[in-house]
């Protein structure tokens, strides 16, 4: 299928209208442009515009190739700095998003630029976790080679289980595009790209039961990474997650600039989210809720998210509004609140299955308050390693 075929296709089955999130229409959108640019640049018969494809193809490249846009300053890593966990962590993640991209592009060895976002660090790639419905790779497990001469090794991950998020590239972007809907609806876990990631951190969990793992994931990934992670759980295994640009299925209220009209909002949802829950959950099914997610309360995730990204900038409000209320004394209302949202009550209501994956009892939230480029920087991967990250953390504990 050529470029033209495959922007036709893409139209006309993926219709504006189907997105019941904007989010996801910007995603759609830079898709459309993505495959409008290549149909643009490879018109026969000019050798200008072939110069021109090339030329993009370069640029576009050079976000894969490590000793361009990787964090070489890292020659030593210090498994104690936070700054180090999660500079490693993103440049995993971000193996995973050339390893497809290599295989789309048909980079094999030795002019793959994959192998070098994991053997920089010294880690080995154990397995490529590919998707059954499009054959994209979707993740990797990586181990850490155990003969390399790493400071603090105690405190270092055994293996890093990371997943990649959207690729707006024609063999990915239909199933990427779908699987961002089942976030929107809540419905990720029925999907075979969970059950695949899921399977796959189960067996090295049972595999090596005291081997230190960690998960990672960014957008997308990071969706998934944290459904494995919450599931994970349930077993009695938390395990080190670090989640990047986390989707928050919710109205991006954090984007409003007025504190007061964005206070009395939340508190609005808040009473209403209770209410509703009040009024349409039955009474038997409120404590086994609250057990549940009393119990997820032990796990800590790493929520690595930028203000600028509406993507998951909420989770800034949605921490926050909780001490909030706490100050207010009406703390009770947004612990029921804040173990519900709207649609998951809804839906539920109508007897569908629902699994929210923004509603999180704890967490360990950074924030990069540095300037932000523009929409695409503020979301991308690449900010969580530059050396002058300008970063705020905060911890939450829900008690």
């Amino acid at each position: 299928m050529n470029w033209l075929e495959a922007g036709e296709k893409l139209h006309y089955q993926l219709p504006l209208f189907v997105f019941p999130n904007w989010v996801l229409r910007i995603s759609y959108v830079a898709a459309l442009i993505r495959v409008a640019s290549r149909i643009v640049l490879i018109l026969p018969f000019n050798s200008d515009l072939v110069s021109l494809e090339v030329a993009v193809e370069e640029m576009s490249s050079e976000k894969d190739i490590f000793c361009v846009c990787g964090p070489t300053y890292l020659t030593s890593v210090d498994w104690t700095c936070q700054h180090h966990c999660r500079s490693v962590a993103a440049s995993l993640v971000q193996a995973v998003y050339v390893l497809e991209r290599d295989r789309q592009l048909n980079r094999q060895f030795p002019d793959a630029f994959a192998p070098h976002w994991w053997e920089f660090f010294h880690f080995d790639l154990i397995r490529k976790l590919v998707d059954d419905a499009d054959n994209s790779i979707f993740g990797a497990i990586f181990e850490l080679n155990p003969n390399s001469q790493t400071d603090s090794i105690s405190n270092a991950p055994r293996f890093v289980v990371a997943f990649r998020g959207t690729i707006t590239e024609q063999d990915s972007i239909s199933r990427d595009v779908t699987l961002n809907l089942h976030v929107v609806q809540n419905s990720l876990h029925t999907t075979s790209r969970f059950l695949i990631a899921m399977q796959a951190v189960k067996n090295v969990a049972s595999a090596f039961p005291n081997s230190a793992i960690w998960l990672a994931g960014h957008s997308l990934g990071s969706a998934l990474a944290m459904l494995v992670a919450r599931n994970m759980v349930k077993t009695g295994k938390l395990l080190d997650t670090f989640l990047f640009n986390p989707p928050f299925c919710g109205a991006p209220i954090e984007g409003i600039k007025d504190e007061r009209v964005k206070k009395g909002i939340r508190i609005a949802r808040s009473l209403v989210t209770a209410g509703l829950n009040i009024a349409l959950r039955p009474r038997e099914e409120r404590p086994i809720l609250e057990y549940s997610f009393s119990m997820m309360a032990a796990w800590a995730p790493h929520l690595f998210v930028n203000p600028n990204d509406h993507l998951c900038s909420e989770y800034i409000g949605y921490f926050e509004h909780r001490k909030n209320m706490e100050e207010l004394g009406v703390g009770s209302i947004e612990r029921l609140a804040t173990q519900n949202s709207i649609g998951d009550i809804f839906l539920k209501a109508l007897g569908r299955e629902s699994e929210p994956l923004h509603l999180l009892p704890s967490a360990n939230l950074t924030t990069n308050v540095g300037p932000a480029q523009d929409f695409k920087w503020a979301h991308g991967i690449q900010q969580w390693w530059q050396p002058d990250l300008h970063s705020v953390s905060k911890q939450y504990r829900y008690t």
